[in-house]
């Protein structure tokens, strides 16, 4: 049937609608030919119209029918006119001209618009950039040519573009899989389909899978649907629409009383329309005298007809007869260059509107952020760790995710609880200013234990849950050696957990496994490569290095990097002299040299000391070699270390896993080994997401020996964090949220190794150090007994006694000094335990604070969760508010020995070091090799700041024994040994996996701790 609409009423149209995700109608099914440069089909562009000319405030008695022709002329009637009359008429509208409207000078004056908008809202936020990604399918000649229309608009316009463009015979599975991905992606913020598709695609299924937020064309029926409904705004309204009443808009005419009629697929006419819009997809259907006089025009059409006076062949024309209507009509637009240049300014305002509102809801959301915590349920006596945090009902981690700001595909999610969170968010959020940073660490441990993981759990759930902040925990993750063993879990205690405490402990997300195997992966490389370099000649190792393909021999990429290195600028194998082909193929391993063991994430002490290559086939290649706990490995060090992929493939490669028989490092990618490594690493990069007892939010990523490696959870964990937590330029400081980390041992180690090293290679820079202790810990610093395992705990800890606390606190007084070397403040968080005394507690403030800490405050937060530690978050809040000066220990470029005696006295207190002849030996290798400006990692006893465990307190008199230097190139740096370092634990008489097991009733795990 025959279709026009008619109104007496128009309003002005506001197009900017609230983001909402309900509600949507059926749009009309419409034909297949392409209307305008957005690919409107004509019928959907005419009903569209109307939709905009027949709005929301309707004068009461309005009414919308379908007329025929018949009807719409009603009884208008052509006069019969005398020869002369009609001659005199014919010659008065040949002289009459309408007022064309300019469609190209009001579209370009948008466009400039929209570009002075872009540059004046980045000058307030530098990273507000508008994006709108083109898809089109196949090589259509009218598609390329809007296509490239659209592109050179958005550079007139100053919003970045990406096409996709994508084969014709492309499926449908496809094209919504570059949709989906379009749509998750934080940063872009329109997204358009070239019509028409491929016969074999559904537009309908296609313009549906686009998300209405970012439906910048206006077809998505939800934004349909919201443009009908008399009380909704849609996101967008359709271009082409939204440029035709700009275009009526410019003629100046009074809108409101005039009649409007848009014209759809039909021959109907209605010669009363003031305001008349012709979008049927038929060449000049209307005809000049059909008009009223004086109406005007918008001819929304564009159809080729053949010309052969053109070069092209064709002439473009519109669904009205210009020639004639130019005549009758007051205004009208031309085609081309009437509607076309409108609809993609239009689609310029609508990147612009919808990056916006991007731009806005990250602030507001990032301003509002409410992380909402997890009710505690307290109870007295304190429950074992594993019933409390079974008896808590986690969050499902996707609600975190989406709590914190993640994206969709920002996370992976790994059953309810955990999720791994992509490093590709930090370019998202690359313009944020960084959150707060706070370290914990502790005094030198002892025996009786002092919770700084407790406290950091506390700390975190003190700020996000009962002070109102942004709060991240960035923790390690716990070897299942020490589950196993006597030290049991990692997760905190008591009320300050992190949850699913069974899962955390445990295989988490596989990343140790990880790194067990691409550990393990390059212990036998090494081995395969001197057993297959022992009995080969050079040419035949160069024939297995580089075999011929297809009669071709071609270098592996990692194989050029390694000549490069050589010295060696070829590319093809076959240009190696003699001599070059057997500096490429041997690598003429010292075993005497090799550093590298094999790993496995198990106490077990008779691997520490093994001998490999005992079976026949190998018989003249034994060697003695080891197993270290899978934490101890290099590989671990690297992931904690790096910046990203690309930094950690780098690292990887860098490795150094022995000497030549020349003296020469020989590195993982010398073996060639590089890139495995970091396709078995690509997963355990991400950080995983998981949440305290409170339900706010923790990442646990990297779990590295405090010892031998630097003891701090990973880099990529803490920017991340620090970016969710940090604020948009321009907003209030107040805003600012805290990221909490934990450095391993006590502060003369896990704390100087987080300062000179890690803040060193991330450039990240901390704002206050909690530095945790307790009453007892104390005390056996001042004197206190030995604590024997399975024996009562000696009186002098459960009874007050201020001398010897007094005297333990000087062992505290030491660390607050160390940590103001870097320039940072500091308050000290003291657990508190039931037989602890007030004059105790206050004890331990006056002394703190006379060696100049900012606060010393008791916390309870392994009996009461966040609420404990509420005092202590308002503490380290001050903290951070203070200024700071901070800096590292030593200069990194200066001399090996020169750092390792700087440590030795700024923090032990040692009167200065003695190095072994071995010791010199390989600071005159590394220096030699170019490895002298790396920092320093100690490698050292936990239980003393001296090199022997049993001196407790201040340790004084003494110089620090060097016995050897080991480098780890890869993770960059040095570590000195001092004494024996165990790198494998062992079981005791009763390991803690005797009360370990499986309740087969609700299939969750027991006895864990």
């Amino acid at each position: 049937m025959p279709v026009a609409y008619q109104s007496r009423a128009v309003d002005e149209f506001s197009s900017s609608g609230a983001l909402r995700k309900d509600g949507a109608l059926k749009g009309s099914s419409g034909g297949s030919s392409s209307s305008s440069s957005t690919g409107t089909s004509s019928e959907e562009a005419g009903i569209l119209l109307d939709q905009i000319l027949h709005p929301r405030s309707r004068p009461s008695g309005f009414n919308r029918k379908v007329m025929t022709l018949e009807e719409a002329m009603g009884d208008i009637k052509p006069l019969e006119l005398s020869p002369e009359t009609t001659l005199m008429r014919e010659m008065e509208k040949e002289t009459k001209a309408a007022k064309i409207i300019d469609g190209k000078a009001i579209a370009k004056a948008i466009v400039k618009n929209v570009k002075t908008e872009i540059e004046q809202f980045k000058l307030q936020n530098p990273a507000f950039q508008p994006r709108l990604a083109i898809v089109q399918l196949g090589e259509k000649e009218d598609s390329n040519v809007y296509v490239a229309m659209k592109k050179k608009t958005c550079k007139q316009a100053g919003i970045e573009y990406t096409e996709h463009h994508m084969p014709e015979t492309t499926s449908l599975a496809d094209l919504l899989n570059t949709i989906a991905k379009l749509n998750a992606d934080p940063a872009m913020h329109g997204i358009l389909v070239q019509l028409p598709l491929p016969a074999h695609i559904d537009a309908k299924i296609v313009t549906e899978a686009i998300d209405p937020i970012k439906d910048v064309d206006g077809f998505h029926t939800t934004n349909i649907g919201r443009l009908a409904k008399l009380s909704t705004m849609p996101d967008f309204v359709p271009c082409t629409p939204k440029g035709v009443l700009e275009l009526i808009r410019s003629t100046g005419i009074e809108i409101e009383g005039k009649t409007a009629v848009v014209v759809g697929r039909s021959d109907v006419v209605v010669k009363t329309a003031d305001i008349l819009v012709v979008a049927a997809g038929k060449a000049e259907l209307i005809k000049g005298e059909w008009l009223k006089e004086g109406a005007v025009v918008i001819d929304v059409g564009i159809n080729a007809q053949k010309d052969l006076t053109k070069k092209s062949g064709v002439r473009l024309v519109g669904d009205v007869e210009f020639s004639k209507a130019q005549h009758v009509a007051g205004h009208i637009t031309a085609v081309p260059g009437g509607v076309g240049p409108m609809t993609v300014a239009m689609l310029m305002e609508n990147t612009l509107l919808s990056a916006r509102r991007f731009w806005q809801t990250q602030t507001e959301t990032r301003a509002m952020t409410k992380i909402m915590p997890l009710p505690l349920a307290l109870k007295n006596p304190v429950p074992s760790d594993i019933d409390i945090a079974l008896g808590q009902t986690p969050k499902v981690i996707r609600q975190v995710a989406e709590e914190i700001g993640l994206g969709p595909d920002e996370f992976e999610l790994y059953g309810k609880y955990k999720a791994k969170v992509d490093p590709d968010v930090l370019k998202r959020l690359e313009h944020r200013q960084n959150g707060r940073y706070v370290v914990v660490t502790g005094i030198t441990p002892t025996p009786l234990g002092e919770g700084k993981s407790t406290t950091v759990v506390g700390l975190v759930q003190a700020l996000g849950a009962h002070l109102d902040k942004v709060a991240f925990g960035c923790v390690r993750q716990p070897s299942q050696g020490p589950t196993f063993g006597i030290k049991g879990g990692a997760a905190g205690g008591g009320y300050s957990q992190i949850i699913p405490m069974d899962e955390f402990n445990l295989h988490l997300t596989g990343d140790i496994h990880a790194v067990t195997a691409a550990n393990n992966l390059l212990a036998a490389a090494i081995d395969a490569r001197m057993f297959h370099e022992s009995g080969a000649t050079d040419s035949m190792l160069f024939n297995r290095l580089c075999p011929k393909k297809k009669g071709k021999r071609t270098f592996a990429p990692v194989m050029v990097d390694r000549l490069q290195r050589l010295g060696i600028q070829k590319q093809n194998p076959e240009d190696l002299t003699p001599q070059e082909m057997s500096k490429f193929v041997r690598l003429d391993i010292d075993p005497a040299t090799i550093t590298w063991q094999r790993v496995m994430d198990t106490n077990d002490r008779f691997l520490r000391k093994i001998e490999v290559g005992r079976n026949a086939t190998e018989q003249g290649h034994e060697r003695m070699t080891g197993f270290d706990i899978a934490v101890a490995s290099e590989v671990m060090a690297v992931l904690a270390l790096s910046a990203d992929l690309k930094d950690m493939r780098q690292r990887l490669g860098r490795m150094v896993v022995a000497s030549n028989r020349a003296g020469q490092p020989v590195t993982a990618d010398d073996i060639g080994i590089g890139g495995a490594l970091t396709v078995l690493m690509k997963d355990a990069i991400k950080p995983n997401l998981m949440q305290t007892l409170e339900g706010t939010p923790v990442f646990v990523h990297a779990g590295p020996f405090a010892n031998i490696a630097h003891g701090n959870s990973s880099v990529i964990a803490d920017r991340i964090a620090l970016k969710l937590a940090g604020v948009e330029p321009g907003m209030d400081a107040s805003n600012m949220g805290y990221v909490v980390t934990e450095a391993g041992f006590g502060a003369d180690i896990g704390m100087e190794k987080f300062f000179d090293i890690k803040c060193r290679v991330s450039n990240l820079v901390p704002n206050a150090v909690v530095l945790v202790a307790t009453v007892k810990a104390l005390k056996m610093h001042g004197g206190g007994p030995d604590v024997v395992p399975g024996k009562p705990l000696p009186e002098v800890y459960m009874n007050e006694n201020l001398p010897m606390l007094e005297a333990g606190c000087a062992n505290l007084t030491k660390h607050i000094q160390n940590a103001k070397k870097f320039g940072v403040p500091v308050v000290v968080a003291i657990n508190k335990f039931t037989s602890d005394t007030d004059a105790e507690m206050a004890l331990i403030r006056k002394l703190a604070l006379e060696a100049g800490a900012s606060d010393a405050v008791p916390c309870d937060n392994w009996a009461k969760g966040g609420l404990g530690a509420v005092e202590l978050g308002k503490a380290v809040v001050e903290a951070c508010d203070k200024p700071s000066d901070f800096k590292y220990l030593y200069d990194v470029e200066e001399g090996i020995e020169s750092k390792i005696e700087t440590i030795a006295r700024e923090m032990y207190g040692a009167d200065g070091i003695d190095l072994s002849k071995e010791a010199r030996e390989k600071i005159s290798t590394y220096t030699r090799q170019g490895f002298a400006g790396l920092p320093i990692c100690m490698a050292k006893t936990h239980l003393s700041l001296s090199h022997d465990p049993t001196k407790k307190g201040v340790p004084t008199g003494f110089r620090l024994p060097i016995r050897d230097i080991r480098a780890s190139v890869g993770a960059g740096f040095l570590y000195p040994l001092i004494g024996n370092m165990q790198t494998m634990p062992g079981l005791p008489t009763r390991p803690s996996f005797y009360d370990i097991d499986i309740d087969f009733d609700t299939g969750r795990v027991v006895g864990l701790f």
